[in-house]
């Protein structure tokens, strides 16, 4: 028996964002029709070391796929010369179990959870929006700004971060690809004003205060995906319409995860999955008033379908290596 193995240069030559955003949007679709299975995913905590582990199995009723990505998070490898996030994605044959093939997870990680964004902000921004705001300059933020300037037309980014360097590094390498002002600024509160902003940081107290988000603006608050992490003021959340990935996960690792602890929002305040949305069980926005939320904690589901057709598109051009299992 043979196992496809794909490395990240195997990925990165058949992945890319509109494939991403396809795989990405197909697959909330399924889950806010309810044809998926995906336990939350499960975490082991490294408190020594400031870092976790997580295992994340789906299985597609629809697709007939499966599998399972395995995937640390570890803050503290940028000094250590590795990535924060690394990954790896493993499918399996529905009909028998066995292992289909095994992947590089880290750079479809970033690929797909931009894409949650990009499918966030299609079904829940103004269809006006023209300037992001981004807070949290790291490896995921160019993924959810190449993502954005695929459902949009962009005309300004505004960023910001603790580390000037980074607003230079990334002003140099996505400005080529956004073709549009990127505009650092001195305060979270000035990235703010904006029609999409975007939070990608690993803080554990909020913020990004209510008092600074305008009429009519979304919001893609990424940087929440364990328990105790939180970017947005509670009050924030209470005044918003605030759609999460998977309502389980989010409640217990999502932006959510801390006010709905501490008794100031509850479940019940969210208002659907963005799969409800996509399947159109749901409406997505409804006024240019309202100001939305996608909490997004990353599914399984997202990895399994970008995973399946990186598998396929990788067969298709005969990318990869096979190895004997048995």
């Amino acid at each position: 028996m043979e196992i496809l193995w794909l490395d990240q240069s195997d990925v990165k030559s058949v992945l890319d964002m509109p494939l991403a955003l396809f795989a990405v949007e197909s697959g909330f679709r399924e889950h806010g029709l309810k044809k998926v299975q995906m336990p939350p995913k499960s975490y082991l905590y490294f408190k020594e070391h400031n870092g976790d582990l997580r295992t994340m199995p789906s299985f597609m009723e629809g697709k007939d796929i499966a599998g399972v990505k395995i995937v640390n998070v570890h803050p503290d490898n940028r000094e250590k010369g590795l990535p924060t996030v690394m990954a790896v994605v493993v499918l399996n044959s529905t009909e028998t179990g066995a292992p289909l093939a095994v992947m590089d997870g880290s750079y479809l990680t970033d690929m797909r959870t931009g894409a949650a964004g990009g499918v966030a902000a299609k079904y829940l921004a103004r269809p006006d929006s023209k300037v992001v705001g981004m807070v949290g300059l790291g490896d995921q933020a160019h993924t959810q700004l190449l993502a954005l300037s695929e459902v949009m037309d962009i005309e300004e980014v505004k960023i910001t971060c603790r580390k000037s360097g980074r607003c230079i590094a990334f002003e140099k390498k996505m400005h080529p690809v956004v073709n549009c002002d990127i505009t650092s600024k001195d305060s979270i509160k000035e990235v703010c004003d904006c029609d999409i902003l975007v939070t990608t940081t690993p803080v554990r107290s909020p913020i990004i205060d209510s008092e600074w988000v305008q009429e009519g603006t979304h919001i893609n608050a990424i940087g929440a995906d364990a328990s105790g992490k939180q970017e947005l003021g509670p009050s924030l959340l209470k005044k918003s319409k605030v759609v999460v990935d998977d309502i389980v996960q989010a409640s217990h690792s999502g932006e959510v995860n801390v006010p709905i602890s501490t008794g100031v929002f509850y479940e019940a305040d969210i208002y659907a999955e963005l799969g409800e949305v996509v399947a159109g069980i749901k409406p997505g926005r409804e006024s240019d008033e309202e100001v939305t939320i996608f909490d997004s904690t990353g599914l399984a589901i997202q990895d399994l379908v970008t995973a399946d057709m990186v598998y396929e598109k990788s067969l298709e051009k005969g990318i990869g290596e096979k190895l004997g299992l048995f």
